[in-house]
């Protein structure tokens, strides 16, 4: 850290900060912008223009055919493979439009509402829906079309709201961020590779930081994942902790980077171009007295005994002056110090930030979906 503070602070007093300065002690940032050739919105529409049309039915057929994702959606009570295979399509289209049954029913000559109930009810829930996105993920990152895009080992998360009925606000599902309609929120990671490997439904209302783990330890896919972006929810001196214990590369998008400080274990000794940065001392004691319990509670969320979002909306609620929850926040404020540091240093960085946000919204173009 000594280290990266000596370099923070000589960039500073050359002007030599990438997209960035400090001047009297207050930190000031450029506003990025995106880096896309001009040419690029009529290629991209050139080259949709060349792939042959096909019906949405007709392809879920096909990918079937080739990976057999529908044998993923076992009866719940005989473990047998669901055997109407176009009903079953079906009911996973009407959920992946958000569309609902009803609506399904009276779009297909094929399944009266009740038929598509009874599949749905028997044989579509969370534990299949995941069998079944693996390997269609799986089938999908072994194509060698994937690895032009990337290595399958970064990813983005992020959340979509999506509007449900109007019966919603006795179950604390108001965001006012997105308006007065009640909603859930759907958290989904992406990966390089544009392959959605994990999603989540989660309350409207709730801070999205703790469900990043969620995705990078419960799934084959999210395991070999090393580098994480995630949008300004996604950023808690917690989560800055633990992924970096597990072994992961945090890069969050920090809304109002200028206005946060930096954390040191010796503060007096920082230099003096970056004394207006620093918010405090890190509690260095907290952290030796309580990492064996640290360890464990890692541990705990690799081995799957509890989701990783359970075990940090749990040190989330602690009071404040509980060891474990503080030995965590310290660390995290180590860790979100230095990410600081290295991101108001490296250019790159700066752009691979952006670069992963934008991996969410070309993945995941539809923000608000209507019933």
């Amino acid at each position: 850290m000594s280290d990266a503070l000596r370099r923070l602070a000589r960039a500073a007093k050359a002007g030599a900060i990438p997209g960035g300065s400090i001047e009297n002690g207050v930190l000031k940032i450029d506003r990025l912008t995106a880096a896309v050739p001009e040419d690029a919105e009529v290629m991209v529409l050139d080259l949709y223009g060349r792939l042959p049309g096909i019906r949405i039915t007709d392809l879920l057929l096909e990918v079937d055919d080739e990976i057999g994702f529908t044998e993923a959606f076992t009866h719940l009570r005989t473990g047998v493979p669901c055997t109407d295979r176009i009903g079953l399509l079906n009911v996973l289209l009407a959920e992946g439009l958000n569309l609902g049954l009803s609506k399904m029913a009276g779009a297909t000559n094929t399944h009266d509402y009740f038929q598509l109930s009874r599949l749905s009810r028997w044989h579509v829930e969370s534990e299949a829906m995941a069998r079944a996105l693996a390997m269609v993920i799986e089938a999908q990152s072994s194509l060698p079309m994937a690895t032009f895009w990337g290595a399958g080992q970064t990813a983005s998360s992020d959340g979509q709201f999506f509007p449900t009925t109007r019966q919603g606000e006795a179950m604390n599902l108001i965001n006012a961020k997105y308006g007065h309609e009640p909603g859930l929120k759907a958290y989904t990671h992406v990966s390089d590779q544009f392959g959605p490997f994990a999603t989540q439904t989660i309350p409207a209302t709730v801070n999205e930081a703790p469900y990043i783990l969620d995705g990078l330890l419960m799934t084959g896919a999210g395991q070999k994942i090393r580098e994480q972006y995630a949008d300004t929810g996604g950023f808690t001196d917690h989560v800055f902790a633990v992924t970096a214990l597990l072994g992961f590369q945090f890069i969050p998008r920090i809304r109002d980077l200028p206005s946060k400080r930096l954390h040191l274990f010796d503060p007096a000794s920082c230099p003096k171009e970056l004394k207006g940065l620093i918010g405090g001392k890190i509690r260095e004691s907290v952290i030796t007295a309580n990492w064996p319990d640290i360890l464990r509670s890692a541990a705990t969320m690799v081995a799957g005994v509890m989701p990783p979002s359970q075990l940090l909306r749990k040190f989330a609620s602690y009071p404040r002056q509980h060891d474990l929850a503080v030995a965590l926040r310290e660390i995290g404020r180590v860790e979100r110090t230095l990410f600081i540091i290295d991101w108001l240093l490296d250019a790159d960085m700066q752009g691979c930030q952006h670069r992963g946000g934008t991996l969410m919204i070309r993945s995941c173009p539809v923000r608000h979906s209507t019933p």
